[in-house]
C-alpha cells in the first residue's frame, strides 16, 4: 500500500513538474566561449568624389520616352517619387564605363541642403555629353529646383571588423 502511494507521488511529480527534472540549454551549455573575439561592421569610405548636382523628373522631355523606367530596369512609382532616394550619375561615375560606382550601389550625397542630403541608390545614367554630375529623382509636385557645385559623395563598403 505505502509503496503504491510512493509510486503515485512520484507519478503526480513527473506528470505535473516535468521542467524540474529535464535540463535547458541555458542551465547546460554545450561550449563555453573562452576570450571570444567581437566582429563589428563598420562602414568604411571606398570612393569620395566632388561633383555637381542637379534635380530631375520622371517626364519625357527629361529622360526618354519611358520615363518611369530607369537605366538598370527600376521602375519609379509616380505617386512617391521622392521617397525612392534614387539617383542618376553620369557615364564616367559608373563601373560599365570605367568609373567606381554600379547600379545599386548606395552612396552618400553631401552639400546640397539638409532636405537633399542622405542616402541615395544609384539607378539611372544620365546624358552621355555629362561628366561628374548627378540627378538627384524629385517630383514636379515638391518645387525644387537647382544646381550646386562641390557636392560629395562617397560611396561606402560594409565589413567586419574583429576586435
Amino acid at each position: 500500500m505505502v509503496r503504491k502511494k510512493i509510486i503515485g507521488l512520484f507519478f503526480l511529480m513527473v506528470t505535473f513538474f516535468p521542467a524540474r527534472l529535464t535540463y535547458s540549454k541555458t542551465d547546460f551549455p554545450l561550449s563555453i566561449k573562452v576570450n571570444p573575439i567581437r566582429k563589428v561592421l563598420k562602414k568604411l569610405p571606398v570612393f569620395s568624389h566632388k561633383v555637381s548636382a542637379s534635380v530631375y523628373f520622371p517626364d519625357a522631355s527629361q529622360t526618354d520616352a519611358e520615363p518611369l523606367i530607369t537605366a538598370d530596369g527600376s521602375r519609379i512609382n509616380h505617386r512617391q517619387v521622392k521617397q525612392h532616394r534614387w539617383i542618376a550619375v553620369s557615364r564616367n561615375l559608373l563601373k560599365r564605363w570605367g568609373g567606381p560606382i554600379q547600379y545599386g550601389d548606395t552612396v552618400q550625397v553631401n552639400g546640397i541642403s539638409q532636405e537633399l542630403d542622405g542616402t541615395y541608390v544609384v539607378r539611372d545614367t544620365m546624358n552621355k555629353r555629362l561628366r561628374n554630375t548627378i540627378d538627384i529623382l524629385v517630383d514636379r509636385h515638391d518645387n525644387i529646383m537647382g544646381h550646386w557645385k562641390n557636392v560629395k559623395i562617397t560611396k561606402y563598403e560594409t565589413v567586419a571588423v574583429s576586435l
